[in-house]
């Protein structure tokens, strides 16, 4: 009988509990350890797991692993290789993480680990959801995201390919990045917009004091651009300390490009604002509209109903019905620039899309985002014409 491939996975959270599940569907043993017993408890409940260890008692599983996954926040990875470091592992045992900073802990990992047969890949996996904690773990959480590997110096390609082949069943589109290059990439397209995202947020909670509407009349497009300003402040804490370097840097080319567009604003410059905004959209529209990015895509519909008591518990029970997890619901007082009364948010594209032709065949003006503009959604959107009542 051939002896099953061990893997410890350590935090067992929303990404560490996904990922325990898909090591288990590709047929490893896998030991989920969590500082909180009954958070790994119930991933074993689940299925995500096969046994549940808290750390003190993983001693002899860290031993026995052919692969071992750091789930942890960023900031914690860096004292769990420390401990790590510290025992005894497995000849040619690969290390795992899943932070979103790798410069530093790939650095961190090659100096812990130098002259001893463990070997290092640096992980981003560029994908998460609207829910939290090991509860809303799925094996499917992966699919079709952007995985970034960063392998040190202490992995070879084999390495590399192993793991990949262990996360097979994830089906996610790998990447293999220098960690420093992934550092400045992040830093641009993730951490500076959750940044600006909750200066955006604390301007308006500073301007409300001076009048209601504020607050009264940021909808629509306000929350859409400040929607990850609600991200956990801990982990974002962590984020932007430890990348702070590549931060640092994207905000002297942000201060750069802020003093030119203010330099426009005094001279009145109209023609150059223009120019300014149109190489924005002509770039902005290039942009996929599909494809997982290190920032959770809203997989939105807005939808026109009568008004009509019981029309939203009608829609909801149809939707219910086909099997179509439906994961917010909002009704829309203020929609400029948005068509339809109610928003409706999916934890996939794939519910998303079978909604949107469920809705339509049904007879609801249906409407999506798409290239920054709202479209109807098939021949029942009828264009402006269904805009909401």
């Amino acid at each position: 009988m051939t002896e099953r491939t061990e893997a410890v996975v350590v935090g067992m959270g929303l990404i560490g509990g996904s990922i325990a599940a898909v090591l288990r569907a590709r047929g490893l043993r896998v030991t989920g350890v969590d500082r909180l017993v009954a958070r790994a408890e119930r991933a074993a409940q689940r299925g995500l797991i096969d046994r549940a260890l808290r750390p003190e008692a993983a001693e002899a599983a860290y031993r026995a692993a052919d692969l071992i996954v750091l789930a942890l926040p960023v900031l914690s990875i860096v004292p769990a290789l420390r401990r790590l470091a510290e025992g005894r592992l497995k000849p040619g045992v690969i290390v795992t993480d899943v932070g979103s900073t790798k410069r530093s802990i790939v650095a961190e990992a090659e100096a812990l680990f130098a002259g001893r047969d463990v070997r290092f890949v640096g992980g981003h996996p560029m994908a998460g959801s609207h829910k939290s904690g090991v509860e809303a773990a799925h094996p499917d959480l992966f699919e079709n995201a952007y995985y970034v590997l960063c392998p040190s110096r202490l992995a070879e390609a084999a390495d590399v390919e192993r793991l990949k082949d262990w996360l097979a069943p994830a089906r996610v589109k790998w990447l293999v990045m220098d960690p420093a290059e992934h550092d400045r990439v992040v830093a641009v397209i993730s951490h500076l917009p959750h940044v600006v995202a909750a200066l955006l947020v604390q301007m308006l909670a500073r301007r409300e004091a001076e009048s209601p509407y504020y607050a009264l009349l940021a909808a629509g497009g306000f929350k859409d651009l400040t929607r990850i300003a609600a991200s956990n402040p801990e982990m974002w804490r962590d984020i932007v300390l430890d990348n702070r370097a590549a931060i640092l840097a994207a905000f002297e080319e942000w201060e750069t490009d802020l003093r030119s567009v203010r330099a426009m604003l005094e001279a009145g410059d109209g023609p150059a604002l223009e120019a300014f905004f149109a190489a924005a959209a002509r770039y902005r529209a290039r942009l996929p509209e599909r494809r997982p990015g290190a920032i959770r895509p809203a997989y939105d519909l807005f939808v026109d109903i009568p008004d009509r008591p019981g029309e939203i518990g009608r829609l909801a029970t149809r939707l219910g019905a086909a099997g179509i997890n439906l994961t917010n619901l909002e009704i829309l007082e203020l929609r400029e620039d948005v068509f339809g009364v109610l928003r409706l948010a999916f934890r996939n594209d794939r519910d998303r899309e079978r909604a949107a032709a469920l809705l339509v065949e049904t007879g609801y003006p249906v409407y999506v985002f798409s290239n920054g503009e709202m479209k109807a959604f098939g021949p029942a959107g009828g264009g402006e014409g269904g805009r909401g009542r």
